[in-house]
């Protein structure tokens, strides 16, 4: 059974890779940090600090590649140009003391 959908609209495949992928990455990354964890680090605070760290990287290139993949489906979390001329602009104002 062939289906009729071109393979940029079909979003069901797309999902599906990146569910895969962000599993994927998210495992491995995971086992990547323990493992960097058991070898180089002996306190219980730098190892879960090593695995948390190795665990977003996974995570986080996994959302890169899925929003290349949702054709930038994902919203841009960058700050926008003009946010940095408005908060120059705040005077602070302070009460006199007598």
């Amino acid at each position: 059974m062939t289906s009729d959908i071109p393979p940029q609209l079909n979003l069901d495949a797309r999902w599906d890779a990146c569910h895969d992928l962000a599993l994927r990455r998210c495992i491995y990354s995971s086992f990547a940090g323990v493992a960097s964890a058991f070898v180089f680090f002996k306190g219980p605070v730098t190892r879960w600090a090593t695995v948390a760290f190795a665990t977003g990287l996974g995570v986080g290139s996994a959302f890169a590649d899925c929003s290349h993949i949702m054709e930038g489906a994902f919203p841009n979390l960058r700050r926008p140009t003009g946010s940095h001329s408005q908060t120059t602009n705040l005077e602070l104002r302070t009460e006199e003391q007598p």
